[in-house]
């Protein structure tokens, strides 16, 4: 899929907008922390965190991962124990297996360049050899090129697809092939003409100013030509995500609403089109905060099912009428409790699962005077979305949660968990 950067915009419409947005985004553009550089290591984490993530949610969360693991070979020979631990709240654990695996092939690859005296792997700078890279789809590939290499390689995301329909009053559902050809082809449009265009000086500033440019109020507060690229891809997320918003799009002080047909025909909240919504699946689990001796017993999600490789309480799904509890513990464990009780129950969402979680804390007292078998059996049905479940487990004190990697909804059980030990149940 190669880039053709010889596009012409043949519609006046596209050619309004290209300006319009690129002035916008010089002066509306948040300052965040992977925009103050062009490593493409840095926007390629960025932009793997920022699927299916809120921006104001991965801030910490990139912040931390550079500390971290600053380089790709940091990320390439980094325990997999500490990938998930930098990941863990953000969702998708998926992201962040194939994100290792990118830096390994990076890394075996042993391309590097010099940068700042040291010898550095290098990111492919080609669309084609990123687009080939584990996890990185069209869009990620042409954010990356775009943003870190100003490549004029188009993007289509939730935010750039919502602009787009608007602007053009586009009505099918974006989902189906032709019309996703359709903002694509629009998508690479506006990209291409920003790479065309002459952005440095403007006609119209040179007539005023006596035929001498004038430098801008500020530093980089408009793009250059090395950045033109970078800045129309990214206009067209951010226009998404500060004013053409799913809901109460602020259209009033949109820059591009004189060329918007959804605003002119009063359509803004019919679009995009994106059909009926899959109807939402309920599922409840049960889960046990297992004590003895003041720890409690955890075990590691095995590869190849929703969030592998991280720890939980041992848990169990059920379905029909719900049993009670105890009932529920005697299907896990071969062991009488000595106490049974509530703890809390966590709601939650995965894909279209609306997910109940309910807890209890159980105790078993002390090894002296109870041996629990407490042996977890191998296959679970329903356990997980695999049906199975690890067979290991540790048990650990709750000063230790926080050195392993738990999934958002049991690490809301570890602290409940730690806090009924403080507590004195």
């Amino acid at each position: 899929m190669r880039l053709n950067s010889n596009i012409k915009i043949q519609n006046s419409k596209l050619q309004k907008l290209v300006p319009r947005l690129l002035d916008w985004f010089a002066a509306n553009a948040r300052d965040l922390p992977w925009r103050r550089t062009r490593d493409p290591y840095a926007i390629w984490v960025s932009e793997i965190m920022l699927q299916q993530t809120q921006v104001k949610t991965v801030i910490p969360f990139w912040e931390r991962w550079m500390r971290e693991l600053p380089s790709i070979e940091a990320a390439a020979n980094a325990p997999s124990a500490k990938i998930h631990k930098l990941w863990e709240g953000l969702g998708y654990y998926t992201r962040v297996r194939n994100l290792q695996k990118t830096a390994q092939q990076i890394v075996k690859s042993g391309k590097r360049k010099a940068e700042s005296g040291n010898a550095v792997y290098q990111f492919p700078g080609n669309f084609d050899d990123v687009l080939a890279l584990p996890g990185i789809g069209r869009y990620t590939a042409g954010a990356i090129v775009s943003i870190a290499f100003n490549q004029p390689a188009p993007i289509l995301d939730g935010n750039v697809i919502r602009v787009l329909t608007r602007l053009f009053g586009i009505a099918e559902n974006p989902k189906e092939k032709t019309t996703n050809a359709r903002l694509w082809q629009l998508a690479e449009e506006l990209v291409c003409g920003a790479h065309n265009s002459r952005w440095g000086e403007r006609p119209h500033e040179l007539k005023q100013n006596g035929g001498r440019a004038q430098a801008p109020a500020r530093e980089n507060v408009r793009p250059t030509n090395e950045k033109t690229c970078s800045h129309l891809n990214q206009s067209l997320m951010e226009l998404g995500a500060l004013v053409c918003t799913p809901r109460n799009a602020q259209c009033l002080i949109c820059p591009v609403k004189k060329l918007c047909m959804a605003f002119k025909e009063n359509r803004v909240d019919e679009l995009p089109n994106l059909g009926k919504r899959e109807t939402a699946t309920a599922r409840h689990f049960i889960a046990f905060a297992v004590e003895r001796d003041g720890k409690f017993l955890v075990q590691q999600r095995p590869a190849g099912v929703v969030n592998a490789h991280l720890w939980e309480f041992p848990n169990l799904e059920v379905t029909g009428t719900k049993p009670e509890g105890e009932a529920v513990f005697h299907k896990l464990f071969d062991v009488k409790p000595k106490v049974i009780q509530p703890l809390r129950t966590v709601k939650h969402s995965i894909t279209r699962y609306r997910i109940t979680l309910e807890a209890f804390y159980v105790s078993l007292g002390g090894t002296g005077s109870t041996r629990p078998h407490a042996k977890t059996k191998s296959r679970i049905r329903g356990a997980g979305p695999s049906g199975r479940i690890s067979n290991t487990g540790r048990w650990i004190a709750p000063e230790e949660f926080d050195s392993l990697a738990f999934s958002s909804a049991h690490k809301k059980l570890a602290s409940a968990a730690a806090k009924s030990i403080l507590s004195g149940r």
